[in-house]
């Protein structure tokens, strides 16, 4: 059974930091990511790590303040998140891909930045 276990999310102020870890069991993936999903907007890329080709993605948005990364031996992918922002407030959800982009889900965890 696949499992996507997020930790890490709390609230900050603007200017802080803050770690996202996704801890993911039961199959192989390609590929891990982050997504958040702001009240009323839609759920949008945040950034995303390749287990193959090793690379990196990222949206404008968390270029250079935000950096994604991988432990190979606990399977789990981090975010760290710097210079956050009031606008980076959401719920903040790892994603894996397995037979196709993005077909397993965490179930979140609420990032909050006070201004």
């Amino acid at each position: 059974q696949v499992h996507l276990v997020e930790s890490g999310g709390g609230l900050v102020q603007a200017g802080g930091s803050l770690r996202l870890s996704c801890a993911a069991s039961g199959r192989f993936f390609y590929s891990m990511g982050w997504f958040r999903q702001a009240p009323g907007k839609e759920r949008e890329f945040v950034a995303a790590i390749s287990w193959i080709a090793d690379r990196t993605y990222y949206a404008d948005s968390a270029k250079g303040r935000f950096t994604i990364s991988r432990d190979n031996a606990k399977n789990t992918v981090h975010l760290q998140m710097n210079s956050l922002l009031p606008e980076d407030t959401a719920v903040y959800y790892c994603s894996a891909s397995a037979q196709q982009e993005w077909d397993y889900w965490g179930q979140g965890t609420q990032v909050t930045v006070s201004s």
